[in-house]
């Protein structure tokens, strides 16, 4: 039951640091669960479900234990990895060997600085019962992880990173506020998939010693309890399919299942693609709920397993936090319902609410995401502009997901050096067939495109040009009281963005750089950053905080660890990294907990 500090899950529908130093070993681990043998009318030592990125860490860690293991869902073997695949693979990390290349000074105090001013957490971190102890514990956890073997852990398993860090969510403008204090935005050489590739190897390898066995089109509808422990699942087998990955599969029903095993991992991902659940779940704190939003996620995340697993006894909690993008575009060649596509800004465009007001600092590109998308919902629109040129475009334009980086996913040099000189082709593309994009000239002829597109004269002429004139004029000094160009200057100042991620500085109207650009941006629904309530071991809580047992949970099902390891906000690279240490947590915990 949920706490009155908590808003209720789904309401009416409901649908919904480092190792040793969290569990001190095997031995801790043991002793923090129950240890569990499989009976002999057992069908596994574990199941898992959800054959995402953090059910593949999961398995991959239960099958090196020795265990045997079931890897459910309900999609078809297409979309193994799940989200993970479509990421831009960007991680965060903590005084790494790329950031120290870059000049970077960064230090665990002062990431632990940035991810407690970032997350805010306010709901009884002290009180055991509080949906954001565990919470803390994970994000100190984690900290400590992004701080110390996560790099080599990952090194070892032949991931690599772009050397340039990038600097995502700059922040509120307080040294103890949101925000990241320094760039620590590793983008994997290879984007997505590659962080995925290593542990779908290692899974493959073990279902072909017979440890692993693929149970795909299996879609679980109930967490089986026996005498209070959770000791199987049941469900619908689905027809086979043959879709492409992200496209959607058929839901016809061809048979039904029941597996046992003494434990339980919960793998199964957010909401994202429920738009109905996004709302009914929406805070008041970020104004309105979009009447109109795009989907940054295919439509299998339907947040379905949340519900069934607090049905089973799991305490769900903080489901009012979410991350959704600000800067969404419709896709012109979309793989699934609404998809959409982020653009990763860089600081330069100038950020227009749908009248063509200018937001004020920290609503600027790159900054600030949840502060931005509640200053476009007080407008009472959903969507808002940037004001561009293909100058800044052409340098500061990255889109999110790995199919929008062939360079980066195809692991191609020259194509991504070319970055240095050009306009990538996946942003040229989008600029000519996107729906989102008016390109002209001249001011007047950019404000009757924006206003052409809406198809309502919203965008006065005069006060556009006012606000360009006057940005413009701040430009003629490397000093400035316009916070923007302040950051801009910031920016230049780091050699990483001075490289690939910020455009020189110059006037929006200087012919030079142009033509003009206005993007329409919408609001792209992506992560839920609360979820079931777990220990650090994994295991999912119950309404009084003890654990349901044979019931583990990682990613973002728990809200990337303990029920929501964020907080209200992210610092970015933090998702695919939740996944990893979660599912490696709940993988190890599970594996020592069935140990005989």
């Amino acid at each position: 039951m949920a706490s009155a500090a908590e808003p209720s899950l789904f309401s009416r529908r409901r649908a919904l640091t480092v190792a040793g130093g969290v569990l001190a070993g095997a031995t801790a681990l043991a002793q923090a669960a129950p240890a569990f043998a499989a009976s002999s009318s057992a069908d596994a030592d574990a199941i898992v479900v959800g054959h995402g990125l953090a059910g593949l860490v999961a398995t991959a860690e239960l099958a090196a234990a020795g265990r045997k293991v079931l890897l459910l869902d309900q999609e078809p073997e297409s979309n193994l990895g799940g989200q993970a695949f479509w990421s831009f693979g960007g991680l965060f990390l903590v005084d790494s060997d790329e950031q120290r290349l870059m000049g970077i000074k960064d230090s665990r105090d002062l990431a632990w600085q940035d991810w407690l001013g970032t997350a805010g957490f306010d709901r009884g971190v002290t009180d055991p019962g509080g949906p954001d102890h565990w919470a803390y514990k994970w994000a100190e956890a984690y900290v400590d992880f992004a701080a110390g073997e996560k790099r080599s852990w990952l090194y070892q398993l032949g991931v690599r990173w772009f050397p340039i860090v990038g600097w995502a969510e700059r922040g509120g403008g307080l040294a103890d506020g949101h925000g990241n204090s320094v760039p620590r935005f590793h983008v994997t050489w290879g984007t997505g998939p590659a962080v995925m590739e290593p542990f779908e190897k290692r899974v493959r390898a073990a279902a072909a010693s017979g440890r692993v066995t693929f149970k795909f089109r299996h879609r679980v509808d109930e967490l089986v309890r026996t005498n209070g422990a959770v000791t199987g699942v049941r469900g619908k087998v689905l027809e086979p399919s043959d879709a492409p990955r992200g496209k959607k599969s058929s839901r016809v029903v061809v048979g039904d299942f029941e597996l046992r095993a003494p434990v339980v991992i919960v793998t199964s991902g957010g909401i994202g693609a429920n738009h109905d659940l996004v709302r009914q779940n929406w805070p008041e704190r970020l104004g309105a709920p979009p009447a109109n939003m795009i989907t940054g996620v295919p439509e299998y995340v339907d947040g379905r397993m949340l519900a069934i697993t607090e049905r089973a006894g799991g305490r769900i909690v903080n489901p009012d936090r979410m991350w959704h993008y600000t800067e969404g575009l419709r896709n012109y060649a979309p793989i699934w319902a609404k998809h959409g596509i982020r653009i990763l800004p860089g600081p330069s465009s100038l950020w227009l609410d749908a009248r063509g007001k200018r937001f004020a600092a920290p609503n600027l590109p790159g900054y600030d995401t949840l502060s931005t998308l509640k200053a476009i919902t007080d407008t009472g629109y959903d969507y808002s502009w940037f004001v561009t040129t293909q100058k800044i475009m052409a340098k500061e334009f990255a889109l999110s997901g790995s199919e929008q980086n062939p360079d980066l996913t195809n692991k191609d040099i020259p194509l991504t050096l070319s970055r240095i000189w050009q306009t990538p082709e996946p942003v040229e593309k989008f600029k000519k067939n996107g729906v989102d994009f008016v390109v002209a000239r001249t001011l007047p002829d950019l404000v009757a495109g924006m206003n052409g597109l809406i198809g309502r004269n919203l965008i006065d002429l005069a006060d556009l040009q006012r606000q360009v004139d006057a940005r413009d004029r701040e430009i003629d000094n490397p000093y400035t009281k316009d916070v923007q160009v302040m950051g801009i200057h910031n920016a230049l100042r780091y050699s990483g963005d001075q490289l690939s991620r910020t455009a020189s500085a110059h006037k929006i109207l200087d012919p030079g750089a142009g033509p003009l650009i206005a993007v329409r941006l919408n609001i792209l629904t992506r992560k839920t950053l609360g979820g079931l309530q777990t220990d650090l071991s994994g295991r999912v809580l119950d309404a009084t905080g003890a654990p349901v047992p044979g019931l583990y949970a990682a990613g973002e099902v728990a809200g990337f660890g303990g029920g929501g390891v964020h907080g209200y906000r992210s610092l970015e690279g933090t998702f695919l990294g939740g996944c990893l240490f979660s599912g490696r947590q709940a993988g190890r915990a599970a594996a020592a907990a069935t140990g005989s």
